[in-house]
């Protein structure tokens, strides 16, 4: 009954922040973070627009901030090269997580190396492998951690808050200083502070993931229309964000 009631407190704690910070600036928010978390807190960059955004903030509040990495072994070589220009700039550190070899190797074997087409349920076990497992390795001795999605991306992320607890990964805390911003805001930091980003954006792809399940998206198409746009579905999730307040 006391552990009960201490996470009641904890949550009550946690909504208070989030609406307290709900009118702050993304740096404020993440100045709040550090502050509080750091060195139990963590960057989870895919080096997209918002990710490197929020790399060059993280860097001006403090070098010594911790980013880490999912790679799939599927990501376009933007990328990679994107990723490498981020870490000679600013040098930092960037770890690096990857999917377990046998979890991989049984998968291909029992259906393909391009299962993901074959149906939903093959795509979300290959985002389970991939990055689902890998995520929870890296989440998994931190006290809070930091994504860089926005409201504005998709549906179920429409109710995203900035500070946040993360039930599916041991009740962390989950701060997302970019929730509020539109792409044009994005973009207007990119430009001012000369942000290193993937030239993948270029070509019409707001948002990047693995290579062989990323397009661009065409004039009146949606953010995330690109994404695994071979399915009808409109959940559009890998697995990595899960909203309890959609």
């Amino acid at each position: 009954m006391d552990k009960m009631i201490s996470l009641k407190g904890e949550l009550k704690e946690i909504n208070r922040l989030a609406e307290e910070f709900e009118r702050e600036k993304a740096e404020k928010v993440l100045e709040w973070a550090l502050k509080e978390f750091h060195p139990r807190i963590a960057f989870a960059s895919s080096f997209g627009a918002e990710d490197v955004v929020i790399i060059d903030m993280l860097y001006k509040i403090n070098p010594e901030a911790r980013v880490f990495t999912l790679d799939t072994g599927r990501l376009p070589q933007e990328t990679y090269d994107v990723m490498d220009k981020i870490r000679e700039i600013y040098k930092i550190k960037i770890d690096v997580y990857f999917p377990n070899n046998a979890e991989v190797e049984r998968m291909v074997r029992e259906h393909g190396l391009n299962l993901f087409y074959k149906s939903v349920e093959l795509r979300k076990l290959c985002c389970e492998v991939r990055k689902v497992e890998p995520l929870k390795r890296a989440l998994s001795n931190l006290d809070a951690w930091i994504t860089g999605i926005r409201r504005e991306q998709l549906y179920t992320r429409a109710k995203v808050k900035k500070i946040e607890v993360d039930f599916v990964h041991n009740g962390i805390v989950k701060v997302n200083p970019l929730a509020d911003w539109s792409w044009e805001d994005v973009w207007k930091y990119i430009t001012a502070n000369k942000v290193p980003y993937n030239k993948l954006h270029d070509k019409g792809y707001p948002s990047i993931g693995c290579l062989p399940c990323t397009r661009a998206i065409k004039e009146g198409e949606d953010f995330r229309a690109g994404r695994w746009w071979w399915e009808r579905e409109a959940h559009k999730e890998c697995g990595l964000h899960y909203s309890f307040n959609t």
